[in-house]
């Protein structure tokens, strides 16, 4: 039920995510914004990879149920890459406005891999899930290499 809940809130807020980046009412909330989300996934994405690594017990439901989130989640944060985000509290490289067509083939490579990654927790196959996994990886470090400050 609780997996059932978290997944409703997640689809509610994907469908105000087009609206969102509109309604930001300063660009340190889109920041905030932003952050959260990626937090958010990047919390339900490691405990995948616990269990893929071998750092916690493997627990098929537990993994698809936190897939479904990380998949959820990696469709919001991109609204709040706006004009005036670039400032403030932001690891957020120049290099996201001035190549703006890379950074969306990069955010879509990675949303396309957590997508993957969704559909391998849900059959359950520890191998399948930790290919999925490696591949989702890769897509997210070559985005923070390309467009996060260290």
């Amino acid at each position: 039920m609780k997996a059932v809940s978290l997944l409703v809130l997640a689809g509610a807020a994907i469908g105000f995510s087009g609206a969102a980046s509109a309604q930001f009412a300063k660009p340190e909330d889109a920041i905030k914004y932003r952050k959260s989300a990626l937090f958010v996934m990047q919390q339900h994405y490691a405990r995948i990879g616990a269990m893929a690594s071998g750092k916690a017990p493997f627990n098929a439901q537990a993994a698809a149920d936190n897939a479904a989130i990380a998949e959820a989640m990696s469709k919001l944060p991109w609204a709040a890459f706006g004009d005036g985000t670039d400032l403030g509290d932001t690891k957020a490289r120049p290099e996201i406005w001035k190549e703006q067509a890379k950074f969306k083939a990069a955010a879509e490579k990675m949303q396309s891999e957590m997508s993957k990654l969704a559909a391998a927790t849900k059959t359950g196959n520890l191998d399948s899930i930790k290919t999925a996994f490696q591949s989702t990886s890769g897509s997210c470090k070559a985005c923070h290499d390309d467009f996060r400050a260290k």
